[in-house]
């Protein structure tokens, strides 16, 4: 095939773009003049200059393409609440849906993420088909993401073949912004170990890439695909971590609603905290998923929660980050 990537420099994106050269197809990616491209240096891709906010770079990208995998998004805290989550995640977007009806309907995958499917209070595990009971107005990731599924499915009805899939918390070597490595950082670093009561489902980058592509190759349109892994608590992920790198310390669980408290009220008169508020409420809620559609339906497997993380924390320690 054929494939036209956007994201394709990024943390997952990268993994993505291997996995499609080893397997023999061409690969296009959509990149920005300032982009970073040392995660994929060395590999086969022609290079399209643009941005998933410019509509006619991505419908050149798109042009001659038998498929297109959409990764592009925003990974920043920071940039949850900015003009850039409707710029890039929405309206991005829907420009690389145009593209690909333009292009003649070529198999499009939506990547999305588990947070769309929703977060529960309590430990239970959800699948592709569970009801979303979020406030969508506190958890606007989540509403941009669902928003965007919708989309897809309103061209799946017009004759659009659009796959999406959820991929869960991510981790691996070279997530050089930091995005859920940080989290494993301040496992390490910080005594005691401070974490709030929630749960999430912990997943490899290579076995979320190889999704994404088998979702292209073999995913029903229309359909969901989560891509994920064991589900931890918080206090257990901090566990397993420590006990990797042979650490003892003391893990102490700060109530929910102090969390919350102090992060609505920090965040509301701008007071500086140890931390992101926006980050408070998705880490005090339990995102745990099942994986059994997806390893039945697009053949893939997902590795432990140990063998996700001890590769990562290797990778840390080699660049001198813990």
């Amino acid at each position: 095939m054929k494939v036209f990537v956007t994201g394709g420099n990024g943390f997952i994106g990268s993994a993505v773009v291997r996995i499609l050269v080893e397997e023999g197809h061409d690969v296009r990616c959509l990149l920005r003049p300032t982009s970073d491209l040392r995660r994929i240096d060395g590999l086969r891709f022609e290079r399209i200059p643009g941005d998933v906010r410019d509509a006619a770079s991505v419908q050149l990208g798109a042009e001659g393409c038998d498929g297109i995998i959409h990764l592009a998004s925003l990974s920043n805290w920071a940039d949850i609440r900015s003009p850039a989550m409707k710029e890039v995640v929405i309206d991005g977007s829907r420009n690389v849906l145009m593209a690909a009806r333009a292009a003649g309907d070529i198999r499009t995958v939506f990547v999305s993420s588990s947070t769309a499917i929703g977060g529960t209070t309590e430990p239970e595990i959800q699948c592709e088909d569970s009801p979303c009971t979020l406030d969508l107005d506190r958890f606007v990731y989540v509403r941009a993401k669902r928003q965007v599924e919708e989309m897809c499915l309103d061209c799946v009805e017009t004759g659009l073949p659009v796959v999406i899939v959820n991929p869960c918390e991510v981790y691996g070597p070279n997530d050089d912004t930091l995005v859920t490595a940080g989290n494993l950082i301040d496992f390490v670093r910080s005594n005691p170990v401070v974490v709030c009561t929630g749960g999430t489902s912990v997943v490899y980058v290579d076995d979320v890439a190889m999704g994404i592509v088998r979702a292209l190759q073999k995913g029903r349109p229309g359909q969901r695909y989560i891509l994920g892994g064991d589900n931890l608590t918080i206090h257990g992920l901090a566990e397993l971590t420590l006990s990797i790198v042979g650490i003892k310390k003391r893990i102490v669980t700060v109530p929910n609603g102090l969390l919350r408290t102090v992060a609505r009220v920090g965040g509301s008169l701008r007071i500086p905290l140890p931390f992101n508020p926006e980050v408070i409420p998705y880490a005090t809620l339990f995102w745990y998923m099942c994986n059994s559609k997806a390893m039945e339906e697009l053949g893939v497997s997902f590795r432990s929660a140990r063998d996700t993380l001890e590769p990562t924390l290797a990778w840390l320690k080699e660049s001198g980050r813990i």
